[in-house]
C-alpha cells in the first residue's frame, strides 16, 4: 500500500532547522497519524510522502513557502500594556492567544518597552527552511467517518471528546 489521499499514514520523524538543531521529534514516542490528502501536515511535508510506501525512509527540504510561509512584517503590532490585564510580568518570549478576525492567533511577545507591547502573530516557523527525517511507519485506509472528520481518529490519531 502507498501514500495516497484518504489513508491515514504514521509517520516518525525529526525536524531540523537550517543550523540543524532539532525543533521537534516523534522518536521515542508514539507516531504522528494524519490523513494524507486533506491538509493535516504542511503541505512540502504531505507532497514528500506521496507514494511512499511503509519502511521507507528519507529526508526532504521544505521551503517556508511549502511550510509554515514567509514572515510577514504586517503581522507585527505594538499594544499597550493594560491589555494583559492578570499578567504580572510580561516577558519576551511569553505566548498569548489573541482573538483575530478568523478565530484565535497565538501571538509572540518579542519586547516590552514601557507602556508598550511589541507582539508578532507569526507562526514561530514562519520563513524558515524545515528539514525533516521521516520513517513511514504504516499505511491504513481512512473510515468514512475519518474522511467526513478531515483527520485520523483512534489509538494512533485524534480523539472526539
Amino acid at each position: 500500500m502507498q501514500v495516497a489521499e484518504n489513508k491515514i499514514v504514521s509517520i516518525e520523524y525529526t525536524l531540523k532547522n537550517n543550523q540543524g538543531e532539532v525543533l521537534d521529534s516523534s522518536v521515542g514516542n508514539d507516531p504522528l497519524a494524519y490523513l494524507h490528502g486533506h491538509h493535516n501536515i504542511i503541505s512540502g511535508l504531505e507532497n514528500a510522502l506521496a507514494g511512499k510506501s511503509v519502511g521507507d525512509a528519507f529526508s526532504v527540504e521544505i521551503p517556508p513557502e511549502e511550510a509554515y510561509g514567509l514572515r510577514d512584517e504586517n503581522m507585527t503590532q505594538v499594544v499597550p500594556r493594560h491589555l494583559f490585564q492578570g499578567v504580572d510580568e510580561i516577558q519576551p518570549g511569553m505566548k498569548f492567544h489573541a482573538e483575530a478576525e478568523h478565530g484565535v492567533n497565538v501571538v509572540t511577545v518579542i519586547d516590552v518597552k514601557g507602556d508598550q507591547v511589541h507582539l508578532d502573530a507569526n507562526h514561530e516557523l514562519a520563513g524558515e527552511t524545515l528539514h525533516f527525517d521521516v520513517v513511514v511507519k504504516d499505511i491504513r485506509d481512512a473510515t468514512a467517518e475519518e474522511i467526513e472528520h478531515g483527520h485520523a481518529h483512534g489509538p494512533d490519531g485524534h480523539h472526539h471528546h
